[in-house]
């Protein structure tokens, strides 16, 4: 049987390298698309089964080449998101106009299956303007592509993602770490492994025309995540509540960051709670119970940040 051709955009981020490895596993081929062969092609390339990974460079804008690799593809999933905005890469780009395009061009040349990723919690933010443009691009890609799969994901963790990591790294140089809204912001992380599974599944079978909630086992405040990060990499740090204002005047200075820490934006965000809004399924209603651990999951590849680096490592079988 001949594999599905699955094309992926953003797939150089830390669920796109996990889910190329995983789709090859079972012999699917996949079109890898990078703004940048040069810089992230090799990382891809160690990705995949040899023969099973296609990377093709492509701005994602460029309609005659994007619409070029979809008339070849069984399945799209696009995993395409930011945090904060630069220059073209802004909410309004990334997260409606390109689902749009993308969608539209699934639709015309009937591809079996589009998978879109947004986000958990968004529903209520109406003064985040991430928020705003996730839901957004979710009314655009249901009005273009009916049968299109949606998911939600709540905070996604790993050893390559941009939170533990950066969190984790802030601890090493911050002896005060602020609290937004006194750490009460509720969040169920999942590890990338699981999402990753899920949609692996969901290319698989056939499911169609879902919009899912995607949540790990556990529910955990902001606070609480802080705290396990700090046990794991057996650092103090004293923990202080800040007001929104002076939140906001410390996020102005960070947004002139090239890779910001906070952003005001951010701030809003944390307003809302990161956990199931009860307006769709979740992946447990679908059989996809997810059994990883947040505080198991991190103290696996937590040793990098602690005073002992490679030799607090431990051994897991």
């Amino acid at each position: 049987m001949k594999p599905k051709n699955c094309l992926i955009f953003g797939a150089s981020g830390q669920i796109g390298r996990n889910l190329i490895r995983g789709l090859t596993m079972k012999n699917l081929k996949v079109t890898a698309v990078t703004r940048n062969l040069h810089q992230k092609g090799y990382i891809l390339k160690t990705q995949a089964n040899p023969g099973y990974l296609e990377i093709v460079e492509a701005n994602m804008f460029d309609l005659p080449k994007i619409e070029e690799l979809v008339v070849k593809s069984d399945v799209c999933i696009n995993l395409i998101g930011i945090l904060f905005e630069k220059g073209k890469n802004n909410f309004t780009n990334i997260h409606e106009k390109f689902p749009s395009m993308l969608s539209k061009l699934c639709y015309k040349h009937n591809v079996n299956k589009f998978i879109h990723i947004s986000a958990l919690g968004i529903e209520k933010a109406v003064n985040s303007k991430y928020a705003k443009s996730k839901l957004n691009g979710e009314d655009g890609i249901k009005k273009n592509f009916k049968d299109a799969i949606i998911l939600k994901p709540s905070i996604i963790y790993s050893v390559d993602d941009n939170f533990t990591t950066m969190l984790m790294s802030l601890f090493n140089i911050l002896p005060i770490f602020p609290l937004y809204y006194q750490g009460k912001t509720k969040f169920m992380p999942l590890h990338c492994k699981d999402i990753c599974n899920l949609i692996i599944d969901l290319v698989e079978n056939n499911t169609k025309g879902e919009t899912m909630e995607c949540v790990g086992p556990e529910e955990l405040s902001f606070k609480q995540i802080i705290e396990t990060l700090l046990k794991l990499i057996e650092k103090k740090r004293l923990l202080i509540p800040i007001p929104i204002f002076i939140a906001n005047i410390m996020a102005t200075f960070f947004q002139c960051l090239p890779k910001p820490p906070i952003t005001k934006d951010q701030i809003q965000l944390l307003l809302y709670d990161n956990i199931p809004s009860g307006k769709y399924k979740t992946n447990f209603d679908y059989g996809n119970n997810f059994h990883s651990k947040f505080e198991n999951e991190v103290e696996k590849y937590c040793y990098m940040w602690k005073d002992s680096g490679e030799y607090s490592k431990k051994k897991y079988k």
